[in-house]
């Protein structure tokens, strides 16, 4: 009987212990600078056409690394860097809008977490500057997507703009690509809509945003198809 009881402790001494080793994943970190649908005016110039950013961000539970990633939206091609710390520097184009993230992880899980998606105009010369390009929310562009009982897609994106003057977003939507049917214009205030569908169809859409100074910006296009 003692034998059997010391055995059980044994085994929960060493079950406790597995768990207390079980590694623990990172937690995403909080962005701090640049602010997010802002200008960022503070970069060291370099020449005519770069200046270099001091990407800031706070320090997230249980992380070793972090990777800076910042896609310029004009051209969609990211820069990254991996750093210990909680900033980085980077070089990037002037009066150009980009969106950053950071993704935080360890060597003990396969786990990482990344913070949310913010955007910024780096300073340039231009006086205002035209809308970020819509971000896209639903459909994820290359997803299967549910039609409701009307035979609709909800297609819902979001919008900013650095001096917050957005007039009005035009959705473009049909089966060729890049889609050319305006299926409807709306007011800043309005980021979706319905879309009529058909079961095993793929669909293309875009978003135009445009700005009271007739500044316009291009989501790119996004495709998904109808279950």
């Amino acid at each position: 009987m003692r034998l059997r009881y010391f055995l059980f402790l044994l085994l929960l001494v060493f079950f406790s212990c597995k768990k207390d080793k079980a590694p623990r994943s990172p937690e995403g970190a909080l962005l701090v600078f640049p602010l997010q649908n802002s200008e960022c005016t503070t970069g060291t110039s370099i020449n005519e056409t770069l200046s270099q950013v001091t990407f800031e961000w706070q320090p997230s539970k249980n992380t070793e690394l972090y990777v800076l990633s910042v896609v310029n939206l004009n051209t969609n091609i990211p820069q990254t860097i991996t750093t210990a710390t909680t900033s980085a520097s980077l070089s990037i184009q002037k009066g150009a809008p980009y969106s950053w993230t950071v993704t935080s992880s360890n060597s003990n899980t396969d786990d990482t977490a990344m913070s949310e998606n913010w955007l910024f105009y780096n300073a340039g010369p231009q006086i205002n500057y035209a809308p970020f390009p819509a971000q896209i929310i639903s459909p994820v562009s290359g997803s299967t997507a549910q039609a409701n009982g009307s035979n609709q897609v909800t297609l819902s994106w979001v919008g900013a703009d650095v001096e917050d003057d957005i007039a009005s977003f035009e959705v473009y939507f049909g089966e060729e690509n890049p889609p050319v049917t305006l299926l409807q214009t709306t007011d800043e205030s309005t980021m979706e809509m319905s879309a009529t569908v058909t079961s095993g169809t793929t669909y293309f859409w875009r978003v135009i945003t445009t700005d009271n100074a007739g500044n316009t910006s291009d989501s790119g296009i996004y495709d998904f198809k109808v279950l």
